[in-house]
């Protein structure tokens, strides 16, 4: 187990949805100003950013903090899909870890809505691109292979929309807050089949931001949230010989180092937030996280296991499903809103007692690797057990 020597001192974000008029330095003023109040700091004690964004233009981030008085000092820009705010806040983390910065911003900014209306579209250079299949399609195919494998139900696959939809209503700053039926998920239009329009996630424009330095030791002025570690990997060669869905084997394999390094085990977290893209990524996902075995992914979604007041709550936030996807910004949301479960601080969804909780965010979309990236980090609250 290696020590934990940083900690997450506040955080903050953004509302999410479609706000194209309000534009990139409104968002980050929104997120960043919040997590700086938290944290007891001014944009001036800030010696180091490093940021999550995939569609911004060049300088976005740099353009989007200026106004906020971060200026001066190094910024790093990460482009990691989906990934790319938890690989942020990973490296913020590592750089207060080595002593080589005291107060780090992670930050993570997307304007999805002025570059697409609906799917991304796939890189045609890739041979998934070059015959159309977008990440719905890859998804779809995802579920079509539980389905027949495993008797995954199409009513257990629409229970994770409706549970993070129900989750959400709690939510004020989600894009999506009103509680679904199964029989509405599964009579929204057909998307990817077997998946339906209520079981994907929806574009969205947010930022989202979290301030990191050594551990403080004091509850100024929340609590301060200590990293008990994170892990980054890039997927394997995809060769399809392994008996496993795609973007399986990385989220297995990242969840491992980060629960080795932090001295827990799945059964020790008692919130989770990952990434659901779709309906069947949340039921791969908590396989692979080890709430479950193979295949069970499904049932288990149904027994009420993960919805609050069950044992391992998923998605209290109401996960992409409900708050949308702003690729950039989705990692350091899913941060935020563990930070806010471990201080007692989220209101109508809040998991009672919550000590330890874990984030897992997968990119995808690169061809011939399983998986483009996936972060899981291990969060502690204010007066958890070492």
């Amino acid at each position: 187990m290696t020590l934990a020597n940083s900690a997450i001192w506040g955080v903050g974000t953004s509302a999410f949805g479609k706000q194209t008029s309000l534009g990139g330095p409104r968002l980050a003023w929104q997120a960043t100003v919040e997590a700086l109040d938290d944290a007891g700091l001014a944009a001036g004690d800030i010696e180091a950013v490093y940021a999550g964004t995939v569609f911004g233009d060049p300088g976005t981030v740099t353009r989007s903090l200026q106004q906020i008085g971060i200026v001066e000092v190094p910024v790093v820009t990460i482009e990691n899909a989906c990934a790319s705010g938890t690989t942020a806040f990973h490296e913020a983390r590592l750089a207060v870890d080595t002593g080589r910065y005291e107060r780090v911003l992670a930050f993570g900014i997307e304007t999805m809505t002025a570059h697409f209306d609906g799917a991304i579209s796939p890189i045609a250079s890739d041979p998934d691109g070059a015959q159309g299949f977008a990440m719905p399609s890859i998804y779809g195919m995802s579920a079509t292979r539980y389905q027949h494998e495993f008797g995954t139900t199409p009513e257990q696959m629409a229970s994770v929309a409706v549970k993070n939809r129900g989750h959400a209503v709690g939510n004020p700053r989600a894009q999506h807050r009103k509680a679904v039926t199964l029989e509405q998920v599964l009579g929204s239009r057909l998307v990817a089949d077997p998946i339906t329009l209520f079981q994907c996630c929806s574009i969205a424009d947010a930022a989202a931001a979290a301030v990191i330095g050594p551990r403080r030791g004091s509850p100024e002025p929340a609590g301060e949230v200590v990293i008990r570690s994170s892990a980054l990997r890039s997927g394997r060669l995809w060769d399809h010989t392994t008996d496993k869905v795609w973007g399986w084997d990385i989220v297995a394999d990242t969840a491992a180092g980060a629960y080795e390094a932090a001295g827990v085990g799945p059964g020790d977290i008692e919130v989770f937030e990952v990434h659901d893209a779709f309906t069947i990524g949340e039921i791969i996902t908590t396989e692979a996280l080890g709430l479950c075995g193979l295949g069970e992914g499904g049932p288990l979604v149904a027994s009420g296991h993960t919805t609050l007041g069950g044992a391992q709550p998923v998605n209290p936030s109401g996960g992409l499903l409900s708050r949308g996807h702003p690729l950039g910004a989705t990692g350091l949301a899913q941060i935020a809103e563990i930070v806010w479960q471990l201080r007692g601080q989220a209101g109508d969804r809040q998991v009672p007692g919550a000590r330890l909780g874990a984030v897992e965010t997968m990119g995808g979309g690169t061809a011939g690797i399983d998986g483009n990236a996936c972060v899981v980090t291990v969060l502690e609250g204010p007066g958890a057990r070492s």
